[in-house]
């Protein structure tokens, strides 16, 4: 017994300094309204900036999404967190908007290093059994890091001084914090191999992967758009349609839809990941549908109701699709192919983004948004079809092995 809550302390540790590191990606939400004062930049700017986070993410998932796997979790975490580090610094001494460039691409090698890594990682420490538990902490962490971020900077943007540099000081504290925490955890990965042995890998998945990989990953890929869209314009679409000039408020609407997620993912448990799929396929449909409401008809709760909504589908569909292929998949391959999930799923987070900043420009926010509604659904749709007709079997939601403390 003493053993097993040494373990799920370890476990919920590295699911801490996993939610520290993803809020720092999203702490610039609720401020690129400031920063589009200070230098002065579009709305498809905006969007770039966003994006670029995404680009340093798919980079490193392809040129060093298996690294962990042969040198080990701990290493890649510290590496991770020391681009958090530089991030923060980079928004720290913006006098100009390279440095807005320069932090998101940094913020974006420090997830692409944490995404596969720490999710086996948090896995791999848990107890024998409870795996399940496990996966809830690593995407939880994920998730719920993801929404502290925008909803840490809004309320020290809105009610302290310095809103442009508080926030950032205070995640570099916090990710000083985290290094201390890994450099005190036990390492999981039993025959470590030299960093000469990492190669760059072309999206390639086991045999047994590839039945459910197809489905999960698109509405992954869904639910990362509809997370993009909310974290990169949202703000502006308060903003600009409904009044909503605190930055509290904006950085609350955004949080919110995170959160949701979290409680979807909680609810995977219940239904299990044969009905997660396309029930979160369901619910991001439906989010879509209020996000088009919220834009036509300019209502506030709609906006807030669509982050809810799509944000619970989202965490039904994303932890269905990563506890389907994590345990589908061996373990010296697991963290590749947690990898190559979530290259589709930032993915989301880049390409349809900037194609709402392109089409901002011509035909306005709000039409540019229906857009990226109307095909967003359709490919849900596609997704949630193909998962009533052919449901992810529930022996592929299993056990995943475990590693050694």
């Amino acid at each position: 017994m003493g053993g097993d809550l040494r373990r799920w302390r370890r476990c919920l540790l590295s699911g801490a300094v996993f939610a520290v590191c993803m809020a720092g990606t999203t702490l610039p939400t609720p401020l690129y309204g400031l920063y589009q004062e200070k230098f002065d930049f579009s709305e498809l700017t905006v969007t770039v900036v966003y994006a670029v986070y995404a680009v340093g993410v798919i980079g490193v998932l392809l040129l060093a999404g298996n690294a962990s796997d042969a040198v080990g979790r701990r290493p890649v975490l510290l590496w991770g967190l020391g681009f958090a580090a530089a991030s923060a610094v980079c928004f720290l001494c913006a006098t100009a908007l390279g440095w807005l460039y320069a932090g998101r691409l940094l913020s974006g090698l420090s997830a692409g290093l944490f995404t596969g890594a720490a999710t086996a990682y948090v896995m791999e420490l848990a107890p024998p059994g409870g795996v399940s538990r496990a996966m809830f902490v690593a995407t939880a962490a994920n998730m719920g890091g993801l929404g502290c971020g925008p909803l840490l900077a809004g309320v020290l943007a809105q009610y302290a001084d310095w809103p442009l540099y508080l926030p950032f000081a205070v995640h570099l504290a916090l990710v000083a914090c985290s290094a201390t925490v890994v450099l005190r955890l036990p390492e999981t990965v039993r025959e470590r191999r030299p960093l000469s042995t990492v190669r760059p890998q072309r999206p390639s998945l086991p045999p047994p992967v590839r039945v459910v990989f197809g489905p999960a990953a698109a509405a992954s890929f869904v639910g990362f758009a509809l997370f993009g869209v909310f974290t990169s314009v949202s703000p502006s679409f308060l903003a600009q349609s409904l009044n909503v000039h605190n930055h509290a408020v904006s950085g609350l609407v955004v949080a919110s839809a995170f959160f949701a997620s979290t409680v979807g993912q909680l609810a995977v448990g219940r239904v299990g990941v044969s009905r997660s799929l396309p029930l979160g396929c369901a619910g991001l449909l439906a989010g879509l549908a209020l996000l088009a409401g919220a834009l036509r008809w300019d209502l506030l709760f709609l906006v807030v109701l669509s982050a809810i909504v799509g944000g619970a589908g989202q965490g039904l569909a994303f932890r269905g699709a990563l506890s389907a292929v994590a345990s589908a998949s061996e373990a010296d391959r697991r963290a590749a192919v947690i990898s190559a999930l979530f290259v589709l799923a930032y993915a989301g987070i880049s390409v349809p983004v900037i194609g709402v900043g392109l089409l901002a420009g011509s035909i306005g926010l709000e039409g540019a948004g229906l857009v990226f509604i109307a095909c967003m659904a359709l490919l849900v749709s596609f997704a949630g079809v193909y998962l009533l007709r052919r449901p992810v079997p529930a022996t592929e939601a299993g056990g995943v092995r475990q590693g050694t403390s």
